[in-house]
């Protein structure tokens, strides 16, 4: 299969299974209309998919870096899904909690596995990782559309309906599994010299996505609830909002690719987070329409660095690229999960805008460790099939 069609294929795969990380936040809204629940209690829904995703993406991670585990490519896809699809049918909080929980192993499970097979499909481009990365940034920003088509016809009785993206996304990595696995046996493979680890880059780099991450899943989880208070409109109001802040991650992916093609990815990053700053203060304290576009801003501010983040993590650790597509791929979404409660009380005692107003401060933090970061050179390990 020739590389192009494999990144295509996986990338539509990634929207299936990242469909459900947004659709968590998409939820919220009814929840809180069906089910009365507090911020707070809203908010830990989204801990409950974060927080078991945050510790087992590094595990699954250390584990894909000892064995190559394909298989979790369609399981995992429809272990997320399944999840999603049961949590609307309980009253019980603790069930929901629960369901929501296993989505979030799912999509836990699915993440570093498929970064090394989209490592070893684009056979160490960066431009083909943004185009995978691409994909689950489309699978965020249809959430919010497919959440609100399916649940609010019918209510929350209705969310298996949303299992349907995640069976058709278990059947579309088969073929990709199947000419990898068929090329490993056929061909062979070169590999650039392995450097030793960057630890330290590595680390630096990883807490500045957790920084980002806090942000997006703040914003993500409350986004819905506070544009229609600052803009004065209804549930509608609500279901753009967080459109347009998953849609604008597609723009920031791509233009990221060519701003690092331009520059070089640390340096395209650190000015992405200075911008993101000033589009964050807009969000929290601007009304009314320009709302939105601050929003788009931010979404793609946040998104410029997304693919580049993984392939630098993958560059640090070249010995571990498992682990720390783990991390950079995955945490960068699940861990920011874990401030969501704190927002949420903080919401309950205030208002949201005061609970936002901290993420204002959270990419100049990411932009101050980018500043001491090294570009590498050349990406460490590449895979070239005959």
């Amino acid at each position: 299969m020739r590389s192009n069609k494999s990144i295509i294929l996986l990338s539509v795969g990634h929207a299936c299974v990242d469909v459900y990380q947004g659709a968590v936040a998409s939820l919220i809204p009814f929840f809180i209309a069906e089910r009365a629940y507090t911020y707070a209690a809203a908010s830990g829904i989204v801990l409950a998919a974060s927080l078991l995703s945050s510790v087992a993406q590094p595990l699954f991670g250390a584990v894909t870096d000892k064995r190559a585990l394909p298989w979790l490519l369609p399981v995992s896809t429809v272990l997320g899904g399944v999840g999603i699809a049961l949590s609307g049918i309980t009253g019980s909080y603790p069930l929901t909690l629960l369901f929501v929980a296993v989505s979030g192993i799912g999509v836990a499970a699915y993440h570093p596995e498929s970064a090394r097979v989209a490592r070893i499909a684009s056979q160490g481009s960066h431009t083909a990782m943004g185009w995978f990365s691409l994909g689950g940034n489309i699978g965020f920003a249809l959430a919010p559309v497919l959440v609100a088509a399916v649940v609010a016809t019918g209510g929350l009785r209705l969310t298996p309906l949303l299992v349907i993206p995640a069976l058709a996304g278990s059947v579309l990595c088969l073929p990709v599994l199947h000419a990898l696995g068929r090329s490993t046996r056929t061909s062979s493979s070169t590999a650039a010299p392995i450097v030793p680890d960057d630890t330290a880059s590595f680390v630096k780099l990883s807490l500045a996505v957790v920084c980002r991450s806090v942000v997006f899943v703040g914003l993500s989880t409350f986004i819905s609830l506070y544009a229609q208070q600052r803009t004065g409109g209804g549930t509608s109001a609500g279901v753009a909002a967080l459109f347009v802040l998953y849609l604008g991650g597609a723009v920031g992916t791509v233009l990221g690719g060519s701003l690092a093609n331009r520059w070089d990815r640390v340096t395209t990053v650190r000015r992405s987070y200075l911008l993101t700053v000033a589009a964050v203060a807009g969000v929290v304290f601007v009304p009314g329409p320009a709302f939105y576009l601050f929003v788009a801003l931010t979404s793609a501010g946040l998104y410029v660095p997304f693919s580049l983040q993984v392939t630098l993590g993958q560059d640090y650790l070249p010995s571990r690229v498992g682990t720390a597509s783990g991390i950079t791929l995955g945490l960068t979404v699940s861990i920011g999960g874990l401030a969501s409660p704190v927002l949420g009380g903080l919401a309950d005692a205030t208002s949201l805008q005061v609970a936002l107003a901290p993420l204002v401060v959270l990419p100049a933090l990411a932009w101050l460790l980018f500043r001491t970061l090294p570009e590498p050179a050349l990406p460490q390990v590449r895979v070239a099939a005959r």
